[in-house]
């Protein structure tokens, strides 16, 4: 069962999303939140799979919220919502360590998936969004984080390859089909990117492969 905390500050919103959620089989909604400082305190107290969070609300907001709930360390993880695909406050929430993003006008389908998908540890940002979101986000990036280049280094050639892949948005599938490997044993690669350069998700993973210039916004 994915436990499910909402994060809202309006009230009809939040009733839609446990409506939606506890319908599912899989799915109970363990708690809501109004703000960021509630959303905060109430992971603390009830660790769910899987904090939905808005970005936009008054106190606390949904990015700070996010940065402070990845910092402390807990299982649960963040996924993101966003009235515009554009949204500026996505990009410092990718920084604040957010699991993925959807748009709030999501069909319900999608957005149930993407619950999954950041509860199994997996990224739900589309292709096109992922795109979208990091190249205007590397626009305003800083300078390379220390150690980022020997972690790079670590990385082989293929290895090398699959992050280039993952950093374009493509799904395991896709990147399968292009490198002439097995899905399985580009999920085992994958996996061991991850580990190698301190990544919590594909998410992360795109943000390192721009930092130290391994592919560029078009």
């Amino acid at each position: 069962m994915t436990t499910v905390l909402i994060v809202d500050d309006q009230a009809l919103q939040r009733l839609g999303f446990r409506m939606l959620l506890e319908a599912q089989p899989d799915m109970t909604v363990t708690g809501e939140a109004t703000h960021g400082g509630e959303a905060v305190r109430k992971t603390a107290e009830l660790r769910p799979d899987v904090v939905l969070m808005d970005v936009r609300m008054p106190g606390m907001d949904g990015i700070e919220a996010t940065r402070h709930i990845v910092e402390s360390g807990g299982r649960s993880r963040v996924l993101v919502l966003t009235t515009f695909d554009l949204d500026e406050y996505a990009y410092d929430a990718l920084r604040a360590g957010a699991s993925g993003f959807l748009l709030k006008d999501a069909l319900p389908d999608e957005l149930v998936a993407g619950i999954r998908a950041v509860a199994a540890g997996d990224s739900v940002i589309s292709p096109g969004l992922t795109r979208k979101l990091i190249d205007a986000f590397t626009s305003h990036l800083p300078g390379r984080a220390p150690g980022q280049e020997r972690r790079l280094a670590d990385l082989t050639e293929r290895e090398r390859e699959v992050l280039t892949a993952v950093a374009a948005g493509w799904t395991n599938a896709e990147i399968a089909e292009n490198l002439c490997l097995a899905e399985s044993t580009v999920k085992s690669h994958v996996s061991r990117v991850l580990a190698k350069i301190g990544a919590r998700d594909r998410v992360q993973a795109v943000i390192f492969a721009y930092d130290v210039g391994l592919v560029r916004p078009v």
